[in-house]
């Protein structure tokens, strides 16, 4: 059963040595996913599953020990997901894809050792109903579950944003954000799939992972953070 869920954006420059001399433009939002951390490190779960977005490929998961880098950032920083194993253990020869480098480092920052992770990656165009299922198999069972769900809003909120200046971003941004501050369930399941596309939308499909879990867990919100540094939405929230 679900316990507790933070939310937290996924972009690379959350990793000061990525951002560089840009670095403290994103405290704030450092600041709140750790906080976010601190809920579900708080729920004393016996299991934290990963969940974070991928361009490409199908559904894939990463045990704990799976290492990931920032290489293709620009910086030679690498981080592992949770403790190191062995190479059997650990899926020998396979890197975590950006967003969960991301939740990687994250942990790794508040020195997480709470509970054994897990990661899973989904696609972005994943079908809402095959959302569904997952996050159902997330939360099946008895043992007491937390998510580290990854994902950005729009990347369309200003002339220099990546996907441009659209005026449907901004509102679009702020109904996620209502719905993940307030853990409005149907609201997160109605996300419209093919203007979250247009808008370069990463968190849909997590989002609604984590609504399916979420469901009859009985969890309240809090909205940490809400902003759109370099044109693109990030939002922080945790549920508990």
């Amino acid at each position: 059963m679900l316990v507790a869920a933070a939310v937290c954006p996924c972009p690379p420059l959350l990793v000061p040595a990525v951002a560089a001399g840009a670095a403290p433009e994103l405290d704030a939002a450092r600041a709140a996913c750790a906080d976010a951390l601190g809920v579900l490190a708080a729920a004393r779960p016996d299991r934290l599953v990963v969940v974070g977005p991928t361009r490409h490929g199908e559904a894939e998961s990463y045990p704990e020990g799976t290492p990931g880098s920032f290489r293709g950032f620009g910086v030679d920083a690498g981080v592992r997901l949770g403790r190191e194993k062995s190479a059997d253990e650990a899926a020998a020869g396979r890197t975590l894809p950006p967003s969960l480098a991301v939740a990687a480092w994250l942990l790794e920052r508040v020195g997480w050792a709470d509970a054994p992770i897990e990661a899973h990656a989904v696609p972005e165009s994943l079908a809402p109903e095959r959302c569904a299922e997952a996050g159902r198999a997330v939360a099946a069972g008895a043992e007491r579950v937390a998510l580290l769900v990854m994902g950005d809003a729009s990347a369309c909120r200003s002339l220099k944003a990546p996907g441009y200046l659209d005026e449907r971003a901004a509102p679009f941004d702020a109904a996620v954000g209502r719905a993940l501050g307030a853990v409005d369930l149907a609201a997160l399941e109605a996300l419209d799939v093919e203007l979250a596309r247009r808008l370069l939308v990463s968190g849909r499909a997590p989002w609604q992972v984590l609504a399916a879990a979420a469901a009859g867990a009985g969890l309240a919100g809090t909205p940490l953070y809400e902003d759109a540094p370099y044109g693109v939405g990030y939002v922080v929230a945790a549920w508990s």
